[in-house]
């Protein structure tokens, strides 16, 4: 079975994405209390831990960790105070990966990451024994009608990583960098119909519209789970050819 421990949650896209790869979630780390209630709803019973500072996981050691560590400090729309910012969460999320050891790690974050401390964090897993790629791929690769661009750091223990059958399939996630014909890529891709998050079916009541700052702010802060499958489901291939 093929695990998976999601830190930073949100709403839970990564969990979305690593579902629709095979995996099984384990637990959850977040600490908003309106995506909390989301998770809960949608993955009963999964373990969920709210910060992730105090967070040790005691459990099985999961395939894959996953983390979209917050992007404010980098964040051309911010200051970008960078590792001066008491919002770098990085380091938090390595000292998870260097106890868990998962075989798998895959973070997001920003595109302006890579001017600041993107090289940093590769190193960082590199000195824990993992071998770390960053892709850079817009949503709109993906079928969503935005062009807003993502980093995604991926690292593995495993040394077939950059070799033989791992590269062949993370050829494959870079393919998909281009925004060309890819306007149906849901239907032909296979992926289960979802909303587009530009065009939300929001439920109305005599009040307004419920929880619409949280909704917002949830939306603001999620990642392309279509993306991020396309990168855990070249993972998922890896693992089942060295199995």
């Amino acid at each position: 079975m093929l695990t998976h421990i999601d830190l930073f949650s949100g709403v839970g896209g990564f969990a979305l994405a690593a579902q629709w790869a095979g995996f099984r979630t384990i637990a959850f780390v977040e600490i908003e209390s309106y995506p909390q209630s989301l998770i809960k709803k949608h993955f009963p019973g999964v373990f969920l831990f709210e910060d992730i500072k105090n967070f040790n996981w005691k459990g099985e050691c999961p395939t894959l960790i996953t983390g979209g560590f917050p992007c404010q400090p980098f964040s051309s729309a911010g200051r970008k105070r960078g590792t001066a910012d008491d919002r770098y969460l990085w380091p938090p999320m390595l000292r998870i990966i260097s106890q868990i050891r998962p075989t798998w790690v895959l973070a997001e974050n920003v595109i302006n990451i890579g001017n600041m401390v993107l090289a940093d964090c590769e190193n960082d897993l590199e000195a824990e024994g993992y071998e770390a790629q960053s892709l850079d791929i817009p949503a709109c690769a993906c079928g969503l009608s935005t062009m807003e661009r993502h980093i995604w750091i991926i690292a593995s223990l495993r040394s077939e990583f950059l070799e033989g059958y791992g590269k062949e399939c993370l050829s494959r996630v870079r393919k998909i960098h281009s925004c060309k014909r890819r306007t149906n890529h849901n239907e032909t891709q296979g992926f289960p119909p979802i909303p587009d998050l530009s065009l939300p079916k929001l439920c109305r009541s005599r009040k307004g519209i419920p929880n619409w700052v949280e909704r917002h702010r949830a939306i603001g802060n999620a990642i392309p789970p279509q993306v991020a499958y396309e990168i855990i489901k070249e993972i998922a291939r890896i693992e089942e050819a060295t199995a």
